[in-house]
């Protein structure tokens, strides 16, 4: 299946990310199959290519959460922005067992 997602690029906290089309059990860094366009995240700068984006998602190709919400805020494509933020980690309560009490009658001086 292809994905549309992001591959980080750019010096250490100075990232920026090519929008790539890629099959979807490649790294995001390895082999794509084309470069859809560029986000700068500091300067909230997207150069896209607009067509072949909705040529791309015409074929049924699915794209990343992330890239979704790009193109809906750029007007690539119309809809509801999707929810991005990681689950919270699961706690798993410490279920004690029921203490029993062993009610020991100490011998009752006279």
């Amino acid at each position: 299946m292809l994905t549309i997602r992001f591959a980080r690029v750019g010096k250490r906290n100075k990232a920026q990310f090519k929008i790539m089309l890629q099959e979807n059990t490649i790294a995001p860094g390895g082999r794509h199959i084309e470069i859809l366009g560029s986000y700068d995240p500091h300067s909230k700068e997207a150069v896209l290519k607009n067509e072949r984006i909705t040529h791309w998602i015409s074929q049924g190709a699915q794209m990343s959460d992330t890239a979704y919400n790009l193109f809906v805020r750029k007007g690539v494509i119309e809809g509801k922005k999707r929810n991005v933020k990681v689950p919270a980690k699961k706690v798993e309560a410490v279920v004690e067992a029921p203490k029993t009490e062993v009610a020991a009658e100490a011998p009752k001086a006279e």
